[in-house]
């Protein structure tokens, strides 16, 4: 019996996120059916974060474990001729028997894409947040920047969504501007469901002059999610990169 990683990278446009749903089309669905009928047995996948509808990933880490011989140098290509071209397979390796996709993972790094133009564009609509106002880079960067470390991120998860824990550990989180495109980076441990996307809709604040930097502290101690500011498109976010 083998344990298998798989690389994935997936335009989440067209889906109700990765995990499966009993009445909407996911990725792991499609990419399940794909990967059993390449290794001709039924496998369970365990990926390292559940992106939700809309969310797209350059690095998604799935792990199986399996009986099937086949050559993983060959895997790839079988399972992406089985599959819609939003979907791709990019590496495929035998892991130690220990490995979790989910679990072994010591951190994982999310990629927001604002586009900051005047008019939006009909080439970047589908994984990017169009924002025709002027942003102040260096206010976003200074409240995205408090919320380094371990916090209470209450403020920042999906409304009436519970956990046992709202505590989270960020170990990055910066703001860039590359020519049209500001890009916001935040590497965590782990994440709430919606966390970045309301972070990101909250510092857009910042960036409009709307909030300050006390503000946006306030907002964080106050750990009540009405809050907070709007929760960004789900068609911005990327999960980049997962780290074991």
């Amino acid at each position: 019996m083998r344990n298998i990683s798989l690389l994935v990278s997936y335009d989440g446009t067209g889906y109700h996120g990765w995990q499966c749903q009993p009445n909407a089309v996911s990725i792991q669905e499609i990419f399940q059916r794909a990967v059993e009928k390449v290794v001709n047995e039924p496998v369970k996948l365990y990926a390292g974060a559940r992106t939700d509808a809309g969310v797209h990933a350059l690095g998604q880490v799935v792990n199986f474990r399996s009986q099937s011989g086949i050559d993983l140098n060959a895997l790839p290509r079988a399972v992406n001729s089985l599959m819609p071209r939003d979907i791709r397979l990019t590496d495929a390796r035998q892991v130690p028997d220990e490995f979790h996709a989910r679990y072994s993972a010591t951190s994982k790094t999310y990629v927001y894409s604002i586009l900051n133009t005047r008019f939006d564009s009909p080439f970047y609509g589908r994984f990017s947040w169009h924002i025709p106002y002027v942003l102040d880079i260096p206010s976003m960067g200074d409240a995205v920047a408090a919320v380094k470390g371990s916090h209470d991120f209450a403020s920042f998860k999906k409304k009436d969504e519970t956990y046992r824990s709202t505590v989270r550990e960020i170990l990055r989180a910066g703001v860039r501007r590359r020519g049209d495109f500001v890009y916001v980076v935040i590497e965590g441990t782990g994440f709430l469901r919606y966390m970045v996307r309301n972070i990101v809709g909250t510092i857009v604040l910042a960036g409009r002059g709307r909030l300050t930097l006390a503000d946006f502290q306030e907002i964080l101690d106050s750990r009540d999610s009405d809050n907070a500011g709007p929760t960004a498109p789900a068609k911005g976010l990327l999960l980049k990169k997962i780290r074991y």
